[in-house]
């Protein structure tokens, strides 16, 4: 019997956005580790986690994209909720035990006249089951033990809150909003506030900041192409800075600035720039520009900024357990 180990599949130094449509179920973790594995990429990671429970997209970055995901993680989020109204549980949401049921009393008009107050900026108290962090442990950690920790509200912003359905006793919302919002808490608040109670038993998160749904992936769609197929779908670094203004630099300019070097620009001050090279697509990486001098902040290094104009994606060998992941 051999004993000979199975031959190290390769992976590359990949660098994009993925736009993944995490199915129900999943973790974050679980989605960016399968991707990760279907890509043979070398770095990876995610840009804000969604709850198994909740299905939609999720942007998974690559390499160089990894150095800006906080871009992603800053941006208002757009969410599909489903709530379900004169029903409370212990979550908040389907996982958690019924509390209490109630009557469902309200019309249209009602549903609006709540919504209104609940769009703009409101005050939240974060939910037990969260993964929001307490003298270094996860509420939910307290939760699971029956134990109660008081909590600071916190202020997120509603950009808008529109019905997309109403059916009783099913709501479904679009729901804008700043990050840190915790949909959950805001279908709970707005059950109470009908008088009815909720909980949220649906959640799909439709866009974050200017990435959209529209060419996201699903997990089977990427296990049936071939690995090539599955690469040409990351989008480019830069698609997480889009809405940024852009700086574009010379040659002699450009060199200078991804050594490090503050230069000296025609353009008013800025808390973010994405900074570019003579050729377009030579995406350098993120700045800030203070009274004329372009200050870099994230900067991709030569052999990333190169993949950018079609240089070769080198090969290094992934053991057997991280080509299986």
């Amino acid at each position: 019997m051999s004993n000979a180990r199975p031959p190290r599949l390769p992976r590359r130094a990949l660098h994009g956005v993925l736009l993944l449509d995490k199915p129900i179920g999943w973790t974050s973790n679980d989605a960016l580790q399968k991707t990760k594995g279907l890509l043979r990429a070398e770095k990876g990671g995610h840009t804000g986690t969604l709850d198994p429970l909740a299905t939609g997209l999720l942007p998974l970055c690559f390499g160089a994209a990894t150095k800006f995901s906080q871009a992603s993680l800053d941006a208002d989020k757009r969410y599909t909720a489903t709530l379900h109204l004169g029903r409370t549980t212990s979550t908040g949401d389907l996982e958690g035990e019924v509390v209490e049921e109630r009557p469902v009393d309200c019309d249209r008009a009602a549903i609006d006249a709540v919504l209104a107050r609940f769009t703009g900026e409101i005050d939240q108290l974060p939910p037990m089951h969260s993964a929001l962090k307490h003298q270094g442990r996860a509420l939910y950690e307290y939760a699971r033990q029956g134990v109660e920790v008081e909590r600071e509200p916190r202020r997120v912003t509603i950009r808008s809150l529109a019905v997309l359905d109403w059916n009783s006793p099913t709501l479904v919302l679009d729901v804008e909003c700043s990050k840190g919002t915790y949909v959950r808490t805001l279908a709970e608040d707005i059950g109470r506030a009908l008088g009815c109670g909720a909980h949220l038993s649906a959640l799909r998160r439709t866009a974050s900041g200017a990435l959209s749904l529209q060419g996201a992936v699903t997990i089977a769609e990427l296990e049936a192409m071939a690995p090539e197929a599955r690469a040409a779908l990351l989008h480019p670094v830069d698609c997480l800075v889009a809405d940024w203004p852009a700086v574009r630099l010379d040659e002699e300019d450009a060199g200078r600035f991804l050594s490090g070097q503050r230069r000296r620009i025609q353009h008013a001050d800025a808390a973010a720039v994405r900074v570019y090279g003579p050729d377009p697509r030579a995406f350098l990486g993120s700045a800030h520009v203070t009274r004329g001098e372009l200050i870099a902040d994230r900067l991709l290094s030569p052999p990333e900024v190169a993949s950018q104009l079609g240089a070769p994606v080198p090969l290094t060998s992934a053991t057997p357990a991280e080509a299986e992941a």
